[in-house]
């Protein structure tokens, strides 16, 4: 009965962290370039009381043994980097990715991080860089007095000015695993051993996204689907809450069997 509560607690545990999980995919439904995440679970260890194989005497042999498991457990909220829709702003400084790649910027402690959003700005001193101010890896450099500004989906960045047109290029990186990046918040991302190290390449070629300018990418999370996720959530969480209600009720039982 003991090991009935604490596997049902187990069970509601693990679908309080799912429903955290969706929670945050529906919070973050319009952000750019966001990046739902499912969580996946593990059953626990089992008590084996009978294993199957063992003999009888005789040659009697059991086909099937006795276990009782303790429960679930959560093992990883992994990213699913599907390209979300892309969505019309008009604005020359947004870039959406059509495809596989992130774009590279400079955090303020030197490090690089990578993005999937596009909303670019112009600072003060013209460098093209995010709405944080981390500039874009390449220090593409806009001048005063431009003109027009073009970005092919190749990554060609064509700047007309006054004195004549200026050519800059931007580069995509991807990644061996990136699902195993990690999640920085503000849209970032940054390597560990998992995700391998960065490949880069020029966008529209050898598997890279294509660049889309006046597009940005809207977040990958299908509000319907989550929200089936979270009833399912709620039904496996409410089913676990009865099997404690259940045990308790038996062991009631128990104590009062010498009433």
């Amino acid at each position: 009965m003991i090991r009935a509560l604490h596997s049902s607690a187990a069970g509601m545990q693990a679908q309080q962290l799912s429903l955290d999980v969706i929670a945050n995919n529906l919070a973050n439904v319009q952000t750019t370039g966001f990046k739902k995440s499912k969580i996946e679970f593990q059953d626990l260890l089992y008590q084996t009381t009978r294993s199957a194989g063992s003999t009888q005497g005789g040659d009697n042999q059991l086909p099937t043994g006795i276990q009782v498991g303790h429960g679930a457990q959560p093992v990883a909220t992994a990213k699913i980097f599907t390209t979300g829709e892309l969505t019309a702003t008009d604005e020359k400084w947004d870039i959406a990715i059509q495809g596989d790649g992130f774009f590279k910027v400079v955090l303020p402690s030197g490090e690089f991080a990578y993005t999937r959003d596009g909303a670019f700005k112009r600072n003060s001193f013209g460098v093209l860089s995010t709405s944080d101010g981390l500039a874009l890896d390449g220090g593409i450099v806009i001048p005063e007095g431009v003109r027009s500004v073009d970005i092919s989906p190749g990554g060609e960045v064509s700047i007309v000015t006054a004195d004549g047109t200026q050519q800059e290029e931007i580069a995509l990186f991807r990644f061996a695993n990136p699902a195993g990046l990690e999640s920085m918040g503000r849209n970032l991302y940054r390597t560990t051993e998992a995700s391998g190290d960065e490949v880069e390449g020029r966008p529209n070629d050898q598997g890279f996204g294509a660049l889309a300018q006046g597009y940005l990418e809207k977040s990958n999370v299908k509000v319907i689907e989550e929200m089936v996720n979270m009833i399912v959530a709620q039904r496996a969480y409410e089913v676990n809450s009865k099997s404690v209600q259940a045990a308790d009720e038996m062991m009631e039982i128990t104590n009062n069997l010498k009433r």
